[in-house]
């Protein structure tokens, strides 16, 4: 007999090859998405990178408060060393000062003197000097004594001395070589004369 056939009231056979409908076996469609073990990754993988995130923003935040509060360290200890140039000049500036006084007295004083002990050559007769002559010569001569006057007497004479006009170093050398090397010269001429 042909399988699907029913005679009586037993029951046909459930064959498993039986068609249920008439288009074919019903296709189940599983649901799309994520299964559980899917969902509950990226639940942990989203947890871990707002935890990272975070603590990394703290750290980051933590570090440069650090490094700003080491620059504002440094910008104080710089305005203090600054102070203390500015403090060290001006101690500087003030000794020059009263040195440049004392000094200006000193001279002061030595052309005062010096004027004094020269006032009875003032006006004598003719040709004597005046008190301006006396005053000038004084003044030249007490003037000159002094470390700047020295200075500026020695670069009077650097600069007289940087012109044209003296014998520089390599024309000296140049000299010197072409003596030595003429002397050679006629030193082996007087060895080959003589042999």
């Amino acid at each position: 007999m042909t399988a699907g056939m029913t005679f009586g009231n037993s029951t046909p056979d459930a064959s498993p090859y039986a068609d249920e409908g008439p288009y074919g076996t019903p296709v189940v469609h599983k649901k799309a998405g994520l299964t559980r073990r899917g969902k509950i990754a990226i639940a942990v993988a989203g947890v871990a990178i707002v935890g990272g995130g975070t603590i990394w923003f703290q750290v980051h935040s933590a570090a440069v408060a650090k490094d700003e509060k080491e620059a504002a360290a440094l910008q104080i200890q710089m305005k203090k060393l600054e102070l203390e140039e500015m403090r060290i000049r001006n101690e500087q500036a003030s000794s020059d000062k009263k040195a440049a006084s004392a000094s200006a007295e000193k001279i002061q004083a030595a052309v005062d003197k010096c004027v004094k002990d020269s006032s009875d050559q003032i006006g004598k007769g003719f040709g004597s000097p005046s008190r301006g002559d006396v005053v000038a010569d004084c003044k030249q001569q007490y003037e000159a004594v002094d470390g700047s006057g020295m200075q500026a007497a020695s670069n009077a004479q650097d600069a007289s001395n940087t012109g044209g006009g003296g014998i520089n170093s390599p024309a000296l050398l140049g000299l010197v070589a072409g003596g030595g090397l003429a002397v050679a010269v006629f030193a082996r001429k007087g060895k080959k004369a003589d042999a």
